[in-house]
């Protein structure tokens, strides 16, 4: 049930600023990061991330919110090794959003550790999907912060992002990849 509840909060989320802060006045943010607690199912932990993504698109006041609610640190806990793929790609999809345009989540991110998580997705063997919302997590969080970009090569960021360059790779990939570069530089 709570996996169905939270992806009905996408939906109403999805490209509805209005819908976006009427989940927020009611207290949904909060209740989404509760869902993203270490032991919950699977199911429930991607669709309240999912919607978490949903609730912040472009979207200041709940970008902010769902950091004032603990949402940075339980979304980089999904990232985790040993997770399921498909945790790893929603949670690494909402962190994204959450650090577009908003420096004190990108600092917050970096502060809890997220570089080294979010640089451990990028190995081979994890699935595109997953390894493209990191290196787009990485966009964002480089962008117009000199100590996410040193974070991200102390942390080994910039081999893996040029391993992601391979030819035969991911079209996706690897402009996520080609960006995160230009922007540690």
């Amino acid at each position: 049930m709570h996996a169905q509840a939270a992806a009905a909060l996408a939906n109403l989320c999805r490209n509805n600023a209005r819908n976006q802060d009427s989940v927020r006045e009611c207290g949904g943010a909060a209740a989404l990061v509760a869902l993203l607690a270490p032991g919950g199912a699977e199911a429930v932990r991607d669709q309240a991330a999912g919607a978490l993504r949903k609730l912040c698109f472009e979207n200041t006041k709940n970008k902010d919110c769902v950091r004032w609610c603990g949402g940075i640190a339980a979304l980089l806990g999904l990232l985790a090794p040993g997770g399921s793929a498909a945790v790893h790609e929603q949670a690494a999809a909402a962190l994204c959003i959450l650090c577009s345009d908003n420096a004190q989540n990108r600092d917050i991110v970096r502060e809890c550790g997220g570089m080294a998580a979010l640089v451990g997705l990028l190995a081979p063997g994890g699935t595109g999907a997953v390894r493209e919302r990191a290196a787009g997590a990485l966009v964002n969080l480089c962008s117009s912060n000199a100590r996410n970009r040193d974070s991200v090569r102390e942390c080994g960021g910039v081999a893996a992002l040029v391993a992601l360059l391979a030819p035969g790779g991911s079209a996706g990939v690897q402009a996520r990849a080609a960006t995160a570069l230009v922007n540690l530089f």
